[in-house]
């Protein structure tokens, strides 16, 4: 099966990713995402032979949601990312994204929004902590991972990491 389109395109894409992803998981979310990927193969075998009427709801379902959580990965750095977006991406109504969310059994608190918002965070978090870009500002950290207001993102980071993040850079906090 080829890697570079359809659903094969995306198991190859994440399983890419898998062990730098892996590294941060708690061994729960690793076995979840396991099972997604095993699920996403059902999906792209079944479709191999023919069989995507057969495939189950379920299994279809965490194909979507593995796809929806590949594009909020992929467009983080996209200002305009939002559960709009996203649905219209995948073709789907903004009710159907939300109860995908709600569905999902690792309990996404905050829904889709709340999941852009905590990867940008993680994301922001990494690069403050990246002796590298010690020099930039972070206000230009927080814009390159789509935080369009400084002041926006100074209480959100505060709210996920107990601190505002300039402070949190300076202390160098690694836990």
């Amino acid at each position: 099966m080829p890697g570079d389109q359809g659903t094969t395109a995306l198991i190859s894409t994440l399983a890419r990713q898998l062990p730098a992803t892996l590294d941060g998981c708690h061994p729960a979310e690793s076995a979840r995402l396991g099972t997604a990927i095993l699920d996403l193969l059902c999906v792209a075998l079944s479709a191999r032979a023919g069989h995507q009427a057969g495939v189950p709801a379920d299994t279809r379902q965490a194909a979507l949601l593995a796809r929806v959580h590949s594009h909020i990965e992929r467009r983080l750095d996209d200002p305009l990312l939002s559960p709009a977006t996203i649905a219209e991406a995948h073709h789907i109504s903004l009710r159907q994204l939300y109860k995908l969310f709600q569905s999902d059994g690792g309990g996404e608190d905050g829904g889709v929004a709340g999941c852009i918002r905590r990867r940008r965070l993680e994301r922001c978090r990494r690069d403050l902590l990246d002796p590298a870009l010690r020099g930039r500002p972070v206000s230009a950290i927080a814009a390159r991972w789509g935080f369009t207001s400084p002041a926006h993102f100074s209480r959100a980071f505060h709210a996920a990491y107990g601190m505002p993040p300039g402070r949190f850079r300076d202390l160098g906090v690694a836990g």
